[in-house]
């Protein structure tokens, strides 16, 4: 869709050397990754756009402590990426950015960074990232560097920790998650549909301590920690203490998800637990 209230494009080259200054962000102003949600649909508000491009971020780092992911990185980039042998957690990255349902044209245009920032319920880089313990690095609009955890990050249906000309710059991927073992449930409305719940699952190889992931049936991330395999009982009592609040629009019933996710839930806690 051409965005006819665009008089202006800047380049971000300049702004990697730490030039991006508040003074410098104003009304109407957009960060451009991929564009695929930008200009998908009318933006009468964006009169200029900052095209983050030419940073020239290397999409992905692996190392002893962990991956990190740019916020630039592609869909198609992530999806290729084959971590190492150690680590059983990255072929989580596969399945969702096939949760994501899009064109091959989507996936080499759609950045990491922009679905987190979108903040759809359904976004399966949150489900990724939250569910991997991932941690945003934001610059702020005056040149400062602050961290949040992904759970921290999404506030809730298309709401973020970003203030006024923030940016997400990456996410950082522990070494410890992508280590542990792993299970995931998805379901839909439709077969191919938009995630309605999303359940994801990790066991430590070396604590035994468990986190169950729930995204795209609640408004933000859930997170279920427990210091051992739970149990059936601990874990159902455990998702109706913490999630009061269901999503609720076209993609499903907030009593539909509730349920859909306590089946998703049970059967990754059966599987970590070798019940299955």
């Amino acid at each position: 869709m051409d965005l006819n209230g665009v008089s202006t494009v800047l380049a971000g080259d300049r702004f990697a050397a730490g030039e991006w200054r508040t003074g410098e962000w104003r009304t109407g102003d957009a960060w451009l990754a991929g564009g695929t949600w930008l200009f998908s649909e009318p933006q009468p508000g964006v009169s200029r756009l900052i095209d983050l491009a030419e940073f020239g971020w290397p999409p992905l780092v692996d190392g002893a402590d962990g991956l990190e992911i740019a916020a630039t990185c592609t869909l198609a980039q992530l999806a290729a990426w084959r971590g190492p042998a150690d680590w059983p957690a990255a072929g989580l990255a596969r399945v969702c950015c096939d949760a994501l349902l899009g064109s091959f044209k989507v996936w080499n245009a759609a950045t990491i960074g922009g679905n987190l920032c979108l903040a759809l319920p359904a976004g399966p880089m949150i489900s990724l990232t939250a569910a991997l313990d991932g941690a945003c690095t934001i610059w702020e609009a005056d040149g400062s560097l602050r961290t949040v955890r992904v759970v921290d990050f999404v506030l809730g249906d298309r709401r973020t920790a970003l203030g006024p000309g923030a940016l997400l710059r990456s996410v950082h991927l522990p070494a410890h998650a992508l280590r542990a073992r792993t299970a995931m449930r998805r379901a839909s409305l439709t077969p191919l549909g938009r995630s309605a719940a999303l359940v994801i699952g990790r066991r430590d190889p070396d604590t035994e301590a468990t986190v169950i992931t729930i995204t795209a049936a609640v408004p933000r991330p859930l997170q279920l920690r427990f210091d051992a395999p739970p149990s059936a009982g601990d874990l159902g009592a455990a998702i109706v203490e913490r999630a009061p609040v269901w999503h609720d629009d076209v993609h499903g019933d907030p009593r539909w998800r509730a349920h859909l996710t306590s089946v998703l839930s049970e059967q990754v806690r059966a599987e970590l637990a070798d019940e299955l």
